[in-house]
């Protein structure tokens, strides 16, 4: 598959990059941001992948979280995604903030008109990781993955929806129950339709209860004066629960005076 590269910048000894290529899951152009560093240039380096929030681009995470020079210094390759398809052309995708461009929830679309395009569940764990393996050096067996809010969510699923894939999943303020918020309710019934039973196929909180307990290191990063946390839209504290009951470990860290956006915004 043909990588366009579209700008690359040294920093800390390392480059960050940003490529195109035509997405067969996604049946679009997509983006993603590639930080290489200078272990890189003699060898295979462990893979983590980051995953954005709501609105958010390929641009947001590499532009303003900071993350490049611990990036350098344990030798990752950091990979960031775009949040959705872009210019797909349906009818309503950039209607609202919460769903549809920018908002794609990484989730595989059962309903139509989406789930010709959004499929980025499929496009995360199988078609991106395929495309960075054959064409960076990358060590597939170490591989890792993050995210904030929606993806924090996104990147909770993916773990847990594949034991032995990632590991460890770090998630910063991550929608963490998605089958019982406003923003959960609105992207699932889209993109996955009215039958709530299938919903729980992309809820952390339920996949977690029947995670088979291959080892996977599980943290949670929460701002304690998170707005979207006191108004329901977070709920850790069910997958917290849920995770006691499997007795699957878990760090949860409740940190003070941060909100939502604390992280790279």
């Amino acid at each position: 598959m043909a990588l366009k590269q579209i700008s690359s910048n040294k920093c800390f000894g390392g480059l960050q990059k940003v490529f195109e290529h035509d997405s067969v899951e996604l049946n679009c152009k997509m983006k993603f941001a590639i930080y290489l560093p200078p272990k890189a240039e003699t060898g295979k380096c462990p893979a983590l992948y980051w995953l954005s929030g709501l609105t958010c681009t390929e641009q947001n995470f590499i532009s303003k979280s900071g993350y490049h020079q611990a990036a350098s210094e344990h030798g990752l390759v950091v990979i960031a995604p775009d949040t959705s398809p872009r210019g797909c052309n349906i009818k309503g995708e950039d209607e609202s903030w919460d769903f549809g461009t920018g908002a794609g929830f990484y989730v595989d679309a059962t309903e139509h008109p989406w789930k010709t395009n959004y499929r980025m569940y499929s496009y995360v764990t199988e078609e991106l990781p395929q495309l960075i393996n054959a064409n960076f050096p990358v060590d597939p067996q170490r591989m890792s993955i993050f995210g904030h809010s929606m993806g924090g969510h996104g990147a909770l699923i993916c773990a847990l929806k594949n034991p032995g894939k990632y590991k460890s999943v770090s998630a910063f303020a991550p929608i963490c129950n998605p089958v019982l918020c406003p923003w959960g309710k609105k992207a699932f019934s889209g993109y996955l339709g009215t039958d709530q039973s299938k919903w729980k196929a992309y809820d952390a909180t339920h996949l977690v209860k029947s995670f088979p307990g291959s080892q996977l290191d599980i943290l949670i990063d929460q701002g304690k004066d998170d707005q979207f946390l006191s108004d329901g839209q977070l709920l850790p504290d069910n997958f917290i629960a849920a995770c006691a009951e499997k007795k699957t470990p878990v760090v949860f860290r409740l940190q003070e005076l941060l909100l939502h956006r604390y992280l790279y915004y």
